[in-house]
């Protein structure tokens, strides 16, 4: 019985949970991500590439020529597919532009809260030490 216990206990620390909360919310954004680039970013660099679809890019390494790299796989031919990574790099930069964006807008927000004014701070628990002190001494 300690061990379910313990296991729910550690299910449910803060730490653990906002690290489930961002798996969830990072998944969702992934989504977001792929498809601002499957679907609006590389249509745009296909046409000013004259229709060219990167993902269908390769090499075939045994020196032979396929029609397409569906082909070249059926042949059992290694191919690089270079294509993939310029999709990946592309992917890659528009995601860290996201989060740069999202990261530079959570900071202003973060300093529009910090300049609210504050209330003025009273005396330290050391000055009203010695107030009471001196109060005391005055009495006496």
């Amino acid at each position: 019985m300690g061990f379910f216990k313990d296991f729910k206990s550690f299910l449910m620390k803060g730490d653990i949970v906002n690290l489930a909360t961002a798996v969830v919310i990072g998944g969702a954004f992934s989504k977001i991500v792929n498809s601002m680039v499957n679907d609006v970013i590389m249509p745009v660099i296909g046409v000013l590439t004259g229709g060219t679809d990167f993902t269908k890019k390769f090499v075939a390494l045994d020196g032979n020529a396929y029609e397409n790299l569906k082909a070249a796989k059926e042949a059992g031919a290694a191919v690089i597919t270079y294509g993939n990574l310029i999709q990946v790099t592309i992917n890659f930069i528009v995601v860290g532009l996201f989060v740069f964006m999202f990261l530079k807008a959570y900071e202003k927000s973060k300093k529009k809260e910090e300049e609210k004014p504050t209330a003025p701070a009273g005396p330290s628990d050391n000055d009203l030490l010695k107030e009471i002190r001196d109060l005391l001494q005055d009495k006496k």
